[in-house]
């Protein structure tokens, strides 16, 4: 191996062990940590991830990128090693923007922020949390002003999450969407709605989480190299590629949450899992993008876990687990229900066709906000004149309303929402392509069968992890570039069969 390429891998390698260990203090946090361990496990984290940041950042890591350059462009552009390199170089020249003061003071900031909000969503408590919000939305704006040469200065903070993307690119699109999606929402809302009562009975816990871990287990989620636990708001974390985590939330009136919930969170982990062993340790060891990442949460969770393929192998078994909830429940009643669209107040909540109108919502928040055009004190009442104008609901307080996301609350304001949508969109796209060069895919579904869905996804999207950007991975994959058409069509073939449109 080059003697600089295995220095380099070397420095990359102890980066990413602090950048594990503080994502570990951050799932305990979120998990079993008691609450009196807050100011310290702030202070922990915020010098794990200065010394990461250092560490990353050292002069001599450039040094090494500068000297790896001729060899990087001697070799092909897909090649590991020229990807390696230039995927780090990306990372590196970003990093070396920030002060690593500022990264300690923004991690003390958000582990603190989002303490205070476990305890103040559930007192219906918005005051509590705004000073906090204040700062944060504060720290967001010099973390954007670190960067020049932006139109937007939320371009830089979505940047991070999707590169490529940035304001004057998603405004259109979402407005191209949303132009698409309010026809369908009002033709199947005019209908009589769908009857989910058979999922609003008492679900037991134990039994709702037993379920659902049968579930992923089924559809490829590796518990050697993984588990999953309870948490506020479900998430999914890595710690290696062979320790790939996820957490839900249990109502025990409502099956629908957990289950969706569980099968969510493990779309993003089987993605991870499916990474490339070699890369472990490097920057191509992760998801190439929020929007990819979403893309196959929302696979697993709608385009799978919503289906009646799906549920024709697994409909027999949820009623064994069920009997005195579901045995009554026919299996047309049931697929209803959990596709049932209707104006809600909770974006997790959402259906698949009135969820993105959620996502804008929160988008365009960040933005005036971001640009000073709204202030903190008037956020709550914002969001519930939005919701009344967009989806004709006000939220009875603010614990459903401006406090239901964590986003804001444990981590920036900017670039927080928008790859949920582009997720929904790419993932009709690798979808359709996926059964396209594999068409029995829905029959094997039907059988509780998904090595052919899965394997077309790892050979194709997994495998490479961060090796491409989202536009070159969506290429690659589907020979074209990203495209609402695919989405639109799914959501109009699906919805006009199950409300007859």
């Amino acid at each position: 191996m080059n003697p600089q390429l295995q220095e380099l891998k070397t420095r990359l390698l102890e980066v990413n062990d602090l950048n594990s260990a503080n994502a570990l203090l951050s799932w305990d946090q979120s998990t079993y940590m008691p609450s009196g361990g807050a100011p310290a496990r702030g202070r922990q984290m915020a010098t794990l991830a200065r010394l990461a940041h250092e560490k990353f950042t050292d002069p001599a890591v450039g040094k090494l990128l500068d000297e790896l350059r001729p060899y990087a462009e001697s070799l092909p552009y897909d090649s590991d090693d020229a990807s390696l390199i230039r995927v780090t170089r990306r990372e590196y020249e970003r990093a070396t923007k920030i002060p690593a003061e500022f990264v300690a003071r923004l991690n003390e900031h958000q582990a603190e922020s989002y303490q205070v909000w476990t305890e103040a969503r559930p007192a219906n408590d918005f005051k509590r949390v705004q000073p906090y919000l204040e700062k944060t939305l504060d720290l967001s704006r010099q973390l954007a002003n670190y960067f020049t040469g932006y139109e937007h200065i939320a371009d830089p903070l979505i940047d991070f999450s999707d590169e490529g993307m940035k304001v004057s690119t998603l405004r259109p699109l979402f407005a191209e969407l949303r132009a698409q999606l309010v026809p369908i929402v009002q033709a199947i809302t005019a209908q009589p709605a769908a009857d989910d009562a058979c999922l609003k009975q008492n679900y037991p816990e134990a039994q709702q989480l037993a379920f659902g871990q049968e579930v992923i287990k089924a559809l490829g989620y590796d518990f050697n190299r993984g588990r999953q636990d309870k948490t506020h708001h479900p998430f999914m974390t890595k710690f290696s590629l062979g320790d790939v985590r996820i957490t839900t939330r249990v109502k025990e009136r409502d099956l629908s949450d957990a289950l969706f919930s569980t099968i969510h969170e493990a779309g993003h982990a089987m993605y991870e899992q499916g990474i490339r062993m070699d890369f472990e340790g490097t920057p191509l060891a992760g998801g190439t993008s929020s929007g990819v990442h979403e893309s196959q949460s929302r696979t697993w969770e709608n385009l799978v876990g919503r289906s009646q393929d799906f549920w024709m192998f697994f409909y027999p078994r949820i009623q064994a687990a069920f009997p005195e909830q579901l045995t009554g429940v026919s299996f047309e009643t049931f697929c209803r229900a959990i596709n049932k669209v209707e104006r809600s107040l909770i974006r997790t909540d959402a259906d698949e066709v009135t969820y993105n109108l959620h996502v804008m919502i929160r988008f365009d928040f960040e933005i005036a906000l971001l640009e000073g055009n709204l202030a903190m004190r008037d956020l709550p009442e914002a969001w519930h004149a939005r919701y009344q104008s967009d989806l004709g609901l006000r939220a009875p307080d603010d614990r459903d309303g401006v406090l239901q996301d964590v986003h804001w609350y444990g981590g920036i304001i900017g670039g927080s929402f928008q790859g949920y949508t582009l997720g929904n969109v790419i993932s009709a796209q690798f979808f359709q392509s996926a059964l396209k060069a594999q068409p029995g895919i829905p029959t094997q579904m039907r059988a509780g069968h998904f090595d052919a869905l899965r394997g077309w996804l790892t050979e194709n999207v997994y495998q490479h992890g961060s090796k491409f950007t989202a536009n070159e991975i969506i290429q690659r994959a589907t020979g074209r570039p990203l495209s609402i058409e695919p989405y639109i069509r799914y959501l109009r073939t699906k919805y006009r069969e199950l409300y007859q449109l």
